[in-house]
């Protein structure tokens, strides 16, 4: 029999489902990979069927080994990552859900937490979470979903149903149903975790009305969560690592020790800076979250939540044709006037931090008639360099350790050009790691970690190495003005402005 000494990883997010094979030393081996659909039942609204996500599940995980020519066997740990916030609620018995996925980026909620903040109680949530109260996060959508489907909250009640979110789903439907459980960087995006205590709050269930019955156990980010069922693959494999996508990335970029920061081009832009056993309270409407747990030791993260990067470029090809391809973003904004000032703030589902403000919607500045595809292109990319300067800016007003470079990740850093302006644009290094998708290598780092592959964070560590450098080369004055015209157009923007 072949001796197991590689790791499955599973990233399940929020555009598509991706399984890899990862040797002991990093290097992928075999990739599969699925997109998933949206669904858009009303403005603001977004969902996904679990049901696509559980197929295309399978579909990755069988298809990673066949190209990486190996079987289950050969498999020592298979970890999991998957969009953090998006929510599930389904029956024990059956393991079928009651409703589709209410995803992260969800606003439909936007009321309840409005009526919450009125009443006073965001501070005595964001004490326990580190979180503030927005529709990004799980409670509020577990809420509406047990008083929306009938007889939901009874049945809750009763012990019948459970909640979880992506990883937990995928745990669950993974092993059979025997086992409901998720780790600390999951649980810390619920608003119902308290991450100082490191366990589900009763306070916080009275707040949200959410029965303690439907929730999972907790378990450290490199734990024991049980073994898949011959089912999935052939034979039993053991999952021995989850964690909430941006955590995974932090993991993957090996963002290891205070002061390191790692930021994620995906649909959404993620920046974490690691703030270790301090578990900082922002002041300046950042996220303090859990970046890891490693047995009971848990590492602290102050996080910059940008809900809008890919997806404007996705915007840019599917609503408005003006690309054919993401690719094609990168010619055009080379190409474009710098003469023309031009500014997109994507608030396509609202404004994320440091603004926090869920009513904003998308609106371009700027527009001349000298304006067309390429001005569009630029303004489009530079929108996620300004977000992320926003990110630093607080990180660095709230007293975080003050980053020497920027590690990156995620599909939009394949863009050379974006990496310089980013450089550019928020004036840090900016250094690009050899596989632009770290959070799958995070979920397999933590994996080995959890079945003894690797011995060490440390360890970890030094496996990572990079694959592009970019140093600021603007003028000060120069990114600074630009800048100025950024926050004009975010002011313009806002609902409360």
């Amino acid at each position: 029999m072949s001796k197991a000494d590689l790791i499955l990883a599973l990233d399940q997010g929020t555009t598509s489902t991706r399984a890899i094979v990862f040797d002991r030393a990093g290097k992928p081996l075999g990739v599969a990979q699925q997109e998933l659909p949206q669904h858009y039942p009303q403005p603001g609204w977004v969902e996904h069927d679990p049901e696509d996500i559980w197929r295309d599940t399978k579909a990755v995980l069988t298809g990673a080994l066949v190209n990486a020519k190996v079987d289950a066997r050969r498999i020592a740990a298979l970890g999991i990552t998957d969009q953090r916030e998006t929510t599930l609620l389904w029956d024990r018995r059956t393991g079928e859900c009651l409703h589709r996925a209410i995803v992260w980026q969800d606003r439909r909620t936007a009321e309840l937490c409005a009526k919450l903040k009125a009443e006073g109680l965001e501070e005595a949530v964001q004490a326990k979470t580190g979180l503030l109260l927005d529709p990004y996060f799980s409670a509020t959508k577990l809420a509406w979903t047990l008083d929306q489907v009938p007889g939901a909250r009874e049945r809750a009640e009763r012990g019948e149903l459970a909640f979880g979110t992506i990883d937990c789903f995928l745990l669950w439907r993974l092993t059979g149903g025997r086992v409901h459980a998720t780790d600390a960087t999951n649980a810390a995006r619920t608003l119902l975790y308290d991450i100082r205590e490191g366990a589900w709050d009763e306070e916080l269930l009275r707040i949200f009305r959410i029965p303690r019955q439907v929730l999972p156990e907790v378990r450290a980010s490199n734990a024991d969560f049980g073994a898949t069922t011959g089912a999935v693959l052939g034979s039993a494999v053991p999952i021995a690592g989850i964690a909430g996508d941006q955590q995974a990335a932090t993991v993957g970029q090996a963002c290891f020790k205070p002061g390191m920061m790692k930021s994620t081009y995906g649909t959404g832009c993620f920046a974490l800076i690691n703030t270790g056993q301090d578990c900082v309270a922002s002041k300046n409407r950042l996220l303090t979250t859990i970046a890891y747990r490693i047995g009971d030791e848990v590492t602290y993260a102050l996080e910059g939540a940008i809900f809008v990067a890919g997806a404007a470029v996705q915007w840019l090809r599917d609503a408005l044709g003006l690309v054919a391809s993401a690719a094609e973003t990168e010619t055009l904004a080379k190409a474009a006037n710098p003469a023309e000032r031009v500014y997109l703030v994507p608030a396509f589902v609202g404004l994320g931090a440091p603004y926090w403000d869920a009513e904003a919607r998308g609106a371009i500045f700027g527009l001349t008639r000298g304006a067309g595809r390429a001005e569009l292109a630029r303004a489009t990319l530079d929108s996620v360099c300004y977000q992320t300067r926003d990110l630093l800016q607080a990180m660095r007003a709230d007293g975080a350790p003050v980053p020497d470079r920027l590690r990156v990740d995620g599909g939009m850093v394949r863009n050379d050009w974006l990496m310089q302006r980013l450089a550019d644009l928020s004036g840090s290094p900016v250094e690009r790691g050899l596989l632009p998708e770290t959070t799958a290598l995070g979920a397999a780092f933590l994996a080995g970690l959890g079945v003894g592959l690797y011995g060490s964070l440390e360890e970890i560590s030094g496996l990572w190495s990079g694959a592009g450098h970019f140093e600021p080369q603007m003028a000060a004055g120069e990114r600074d003005a630009a800048y100025a015209g950024w926050q004009d157009a975010v002011r313009r923007t806002l609902s409360r402005s």
